[in-house]
């Protein structure tokens, strides 16, 4: 991958040193600007026996935030790695930056950056040598290498341990180092892999404090895999994906609404005559949670005192609450994301 990317990232450079541009990203300022940065038709990965990825048509933007939604072996990571061209799709196509993965796969990694999974920092080296590493292998001038990595550290609050071995680092400013390396040759699209799988709550939330600076500050285009619901809040629009599919696509403002209905988490003390009685006696069809029983319904608040007192069935808690992202979920594939595989830290 290094030596596919040093003729455009020279290019780039010399670019950036002629108009003073900071971080032009190889290429940005000669694609149309209406056109979609990520653009895929009927994209499919077929592994023996495994149909991973079934059709997905994707449009995304420059400049937004889009996530991919869906629990664990959904397709979310193996539609990133045709994306990032580190799988060849089985049929469809798909373009990144103006690139086709496919025929140009080497165009493609000139103008993306990529966060993986799981952690791929050396903590035997400093903060700035990781980063000046990865200037090598893009082929990064001395003079332009310094600059960047300097203002990388900077961009992600790192700035004053950059000498520091980052094995000493949390596990969120480690993330946050891969954020800044992923970002050093100025890619048009960052791809983020479950981007604060791992991190404990106020990490998980200074890593997206930093996100949110870079898409601002450097006009990047962020495309993340999650499966946490409130980690999707933050993305311009979402597609949800389940079984190698997406399954429904939208802002998440616009998602919610869709459902239409509040939710009612139930626990009785029978859930299952709960359930035929909550179908038989109100017409509801409720879903079995590990916390009880789901069911939604157009004005939950001035249902509850019906439902408790026609149950005909001891109600041990109830509450109400308005659409969620899971309801979402829920609605398209019959299950809640939170049930499949912990949605929510």
């Amino acid at each position: 991958m290094s030596g596919e990317a040093r003729p455009a990232e020279a290019e780039s450079t010399v670019h950036e040193e002629r108009h003073g541009s900071g971080l032009t990203a190889p290429g940005r300022g000669r694609r149309d600007a209406t056109a979609p940065v990520v653009l895929a038709r009927g994209l499919r990965k077929t592994y023996p026996g495994v149909e991973a990825v079934r059709g997905v048509d994707l449009t995304v933007p420059a400049g937004t935030t889009f996530g991919f939604l869906g629990p664990n072996g959904a397709g979310k990571s193996t539609t990133i790695a045709m994306l990032c061209t580190l799988a060849r799709p089985t049929g469809g196509r798909a373009t990144v930056a103006g690139a086709d993965v496919s025929a140009d796969p080497a165009a493609v990694r000139r103008r993306i950056g990529l966060v993986f999974q799981d952690l791929t920092v050396d903590g035997d080296l400093t903060a700035a040598e990781n980063l000046r590493f990865h200037a090598d292998l893009y082929g990064l001038p001395r003079r332009t290498a310094r600059r960047r990595v300097a203002d990388m550290l900077a961009l992600v609050g790192l700035h004053d341990r950059r000498d520091s071995l980052v094995r000493t680092f949390s596990g969120g400013m480690k993330r946050r180092l891969e954020i800044a390396r992923g970002l050093l040759h100025a890619p048009q699209v960052l791809f983020l892999d479950e981007p604060t799988l791992g991190l404990d709550p106020r990490s998980r939330a200074q890593v997206w404090d930093h996100l949110h600076h870079v898409r601002d500050r450097r006009s990047v285009t962020l495309f993340l895999t999650t499966h946490y619901l409130d980690e999707a809040e933050h993305c311009d629009r979402i597609a949800v994906i389940d079984g190698g599919r997406i399954v429904a696509e939208g802002t998440p403002a616009a998602l919610k609404a869709a459902v239409g209905a509040d939710r009612i988490a139930l626990r009785t003390a029978d859930d299952t005559a709960a359930t035929g009685a909550l179908r038989e006696r109100f017409g509801l069809r409720a879903h079995a949670d590990p916390g009880g029983l789901l069911l939604h319904v157009p004005d939950g608040a001035s249902f509850v005192p019906r439902l408790c007192d026609g149950l005909g069935v001891p109600v041990l808690s109830v509450a109400v609450t308005r659409p969620s992202l899971d309801d979402v979920f829920l609605r398209c594939t019959g299950r809640t994301l939170r049930g499949v595989d912990g949605g929510t830290p």
